[in-house]
């Protein structure tokens, strides 16, 4: 079996505040986009987890979470044969796209189907929680209100086409390090309208924000620049995805978009055009989803 396993951004995130359990309590607007890697699947006699992958920097042992899914799966049914997992990386780490998350819903979908898994989607969204808070919105795809950890997820119906420029700064960072620098300088949270809710209301992008910048641009000022270029280059909504260190603009003019692509490319940035895709489209490439 190969899948195709998609990269999100974020539209829009805020710190509501702090959990016990460690974590933050997040609202947040997830969207897919046609930026993806390849997870080919094969059952194999011998009793263990093989997983490779074409990315050197990227850890193909038991710390991934491709690993870990399968892992959690063998164990929990006592799946007495292997699996092969080959993994073509096209979703850059650190840059706030989750491809790890990704990797991981899809693999919790394909072994289910591969190993005929008596277990309902709810459940198998329930453990993935336990491996990472935004894996369970891959289980969605579209656009996608995410709060609690960004892993209570509800569908939202968004169909105005727009165009992503999608810029890729060459390092990447860890979203500990975000988090842990947010409790550290800022120490209350705003008390302000969200304006991820009034994105709901009224679909103007413009409007929404995503609070982490606010310490982002503290340890890494070069994606404030990247931001600052973006408006000039008349983005509707610039903003850093997510705790990573890619930054996107949306459009919904073509040349634009095209025009701003080139002063990027002139300047030495990797860059590319992405689309976003609909909750639909999003299930009919990946064409896992019968079945599940």
């Amino acid at each position: 079996m190969e899948i195709k396993s998609f990269a999100k951004i974020n539209l829009g995130l805020e710190i509501v505040g702090r959990r016990e359990d460690s974590y933050h309590e997040i609202r947040t607007i997830f969207q897919s986009i046609n930026l993806y890697d390849k997870l080919k699947f094969s059952e194999i006699e011998e009793e263990k987890i093989i997983l490779t992958g074409n990315d050197r920097a990227i850890p193909w042992n038991e710390s991934n979470l491709i690993y870990k899914t399968a892992l959690l799966l063998k164990n929990l049914f006592s799946i007495r044969k292997g699996i092969k997992i080959e993994v073509e990386k096209n979703i850059p780490a650190g840059k706030g796209l989750g491809g790890g998350s990704s990797n991981s819903a899809m693999t919790f979908l394909a072994l289910k189907k591969i190993w005929n898994l008596p277990i309902e989607k709810e459940k198998l969204i329930d453990f993935a929680r336990k491996l990472g808070a935004d894996i369970p919105y891959f289980f969605y795809g579209g656009m996608a209100l995410g709060i609690g950890r960004g892993d209570e997820i509800h569908a939202l119906d968004y169909r105005d086409t727009y165009y992503v420029l999608l810029i890729l700064p060459e390092f990447s960072i860890s979203t500990k390090e975000i988090y842990n620098k947010w409790n550290e300088l800022v120490l209350t949270s705003k008390n302000k309208e969200s304006k991820i809710y009034s994105f709901l209301r009224d679909k103007n992008f413009g409007s929404l924000e995503n609070e982490l910048e606010e310490v982002v641009f503290k340890l890494y000022p070069k994606l404030k620049d990247i931001k600052m270029e973006l408006i000039k280059k008349e983005a509707l909504l610039a903003m850093v995805s997510g705790s990573g260190s890619s930054v996107f603009g949306i459009y919904f003019d073509r040349e634009k978009i095209k025009r701003a692509k080139r002063n990027f490319e002139k300047k030495g940035f990797k860059c590319i055009i992405v689309s976003p895709l609909s909750r639909e489209k999003y299930w009919i490439e990946n064409k896992i989803l019968t079945g599940v």
